[in-house]
């Protein structure tokens, strides 16, 4: 007679976490996070419409403006219907494919955020530093190109994550952590060897590092800058 051991039976449905012990409230949780998503999306979609449609609006820090629209946009559309179908009719369970898609757009369009912020951050400093060379500078294709490069990396950089992920086996457990699907919290789950995720994750989360470095660095020479001038205006006032 053979033996059935249930803790290797491989697991293909996952559950995601709301909120526990309010499941009497989701419906009521459901209200406020259901007019967030419609607000972002269309607060996002109407800055980037005006951007586009308004020739004015044809600058560098508007194009970047517009660029972190899109990304918060996309994360918004990524990440808010599984939130909702939880709060909405109680549906934790998710596929495994289901699962992995939503959540390779969310890195994507999250870190795609990171990046424009500080490119943003950049685009601040080099007004300030050198508002006469500012315009040859940052050249509207200059920005679009900018934007693409930023934007292809992101996809390229997480595109292993739906891949390194389907080739592990989850056999033990299947309750997430969150109300949407992270890669660092599913391979968690994995019993198989999951040591690929952790090194790619782990230079994945430096680039975030990297970026969050660069915008601190760009606001403290903006800082700089801006206390300088004040410094020299104030000389000028004395003498």
């Amino acid at each position: 007679m053979s033996v059935f051991n249930i803790s290797e039976v491989e697991i293909s449905t996952f559950f995601l976490i709301g909120i526990p012990g309010m499941e009497y409230a989701y419906i009521w949780v459901s209200i406020p996070i259901t007019l967030t998503y419609f607000a972002a999306i269309l607060g996002n979609s109407t800055i980037i419409f005006f951007i586009k449609t308004e020739t004015s609006l044809h600058e560098p820090m508007y194009y970047f403006l517009s660029m972190l629209s899109f990304s918060d946009l996309g994360l918004s559309i990524s990440s808010l219907p599984t939130i909702l179908r939880i709060f909405l009719f109680n549906a934790t369970a998710i596929s495994s494919d289901a699962c992995f898609a939503p959540e390779f757009f969310i890195h994507v369009f999250s870190t795609m955020e990171s990046s424009v912020l500080c490119i943003m951050s950049v685009d601040r400093f080099i007004a300030i530093n050198s508002p006469l060379k500012y315009t040859s500078i940052l050249t509207s294709d200059r920005v679009i190109k900018i934007g693409l490069v930023f934007a292809t990396i992101c996809i390229l950089g997480f595109l292993p994550f739906p891949f390194i992920l389907k080739r592990l086996k989850f056999c033990k457990k299947s309750l997430l952590s969150y109300s949407y699907c992270l890669h660092q919290d599913v391979m968690e789950l994995a019993c198989s060897d999951n040591r690929v995720n952790v090194i790619y994750g782990f230079f994945v989360a430096l680039v975030s590092i990297f970026y969050l470095v660069c915008i601190s660095i760009s606001y403290m020479l903006i800082l700089k800058i801006v206390l300088s001038i004040a410094s020299h205006k104030g000389h000028l006032k004395v003498s």
